[in-house]
């Protein structure tokens, strides 16, 4: 009975994440489409009220089952591990929330908009979410080590690999030649473009307030990280 349960878990997170991509992606693909029926802040809106339930509900489960199944190594107890857990934790923060989204936008209290950016984080990658998500999912695969937490791993990665083909997919229909420049001056790969010369670092572009806000959320969070896993803890998932 024991194992039956551990089992379904993993199963069952897999079942959430799949359920959030179609409904983000999806959105997503049909935003030109609602926008033109029902105004771009109505849709945002729409957007959100579908993805961030979702979300969080996938954020509990995953917080009050990470220990599930088997643990296939233990490293918590090594000092070093614990800081290198969260350095890669901050930096994946940083390509998780990049500078170039606009958080009036996000709130739709201004219109959203789809931008075509190529300054700051993008100059790194073209794609800085699923670096970002990739450096989260290595740090706490490395931290839990359980199978419960290599399967949430390979499931949001499967999905940030797959947002890196649609998301390249829906602005080259919108932008059309436009982004096919931006995209041979821009990598996947983080630094690729760089190295290759099709693109310069402007660390002037990094001193902006949206990153100090991002590094004033990773200290929060940090502090807060004991709090977040107690609170969710008494949700009965």
């Amino acid at each position: 009975m024991y194992l039956n349960s551990l089992s379904v878990s993993h199963f069952f997170i897999l079942g959430l994440l799949l359920l959030f991509a179609i409904i983000h992606s999806g959105l997503a693909a049909a935003r030109m489409w609602g926008e033109s029926i029902i105004g771009a802040r109505l849709y945002r809106i729409l957007f959100a009220l579908a993805s961030i339930p979702l979300a969080t509900i996938v954020i509990i489960y995953f917080f009050n089952h990470r220990y599930d199944g088997i643990i296939l190594w233990q490293v918590q107890d090594i000092p070093v591990i614990k800081t290198l857990v969260w350095v890669l934790s901050a930096i994946s923060f940083i390509f998780l929330y990049p500078a170039t989204f606009n958080l009036l936008e996000i709130a739709a209290i201004t219109k959203p908009e789809v931008h075509l950016y190529e300054t700051g984080i993008i100059r790194i990658s073209r794609h800085p979410q699923m670096v970002g998500q990739v450096i989260w999912c290595l740090a706490h695969t490395l931290w839990i080590g359980s199978t419960f937490m290599i399967v949430t791993s390979l499931g949001l990665i499967a999905h940030h690999l797959f947002a890196v083909w649609h998301g390249d997919r829906r602005l080259e229909k919108r932008y059309g030649e436009a982004f096919l420049k931006v995209k041979e001056r821009t990598s996947v790969i983080p630094f690729q473009a760089i190295l290759d010369g099709r693109q310069t670092l402007q660390l002037g572009e990094f001193l902006k307030p949206a990153y100090v806000g991002v590094t004033a959320f990773v200290l929060l969070f940090w502090y807060g990280h004991p709090w977040l896993l107690e609170m969710t803890a008494k949700v009965n998932w």
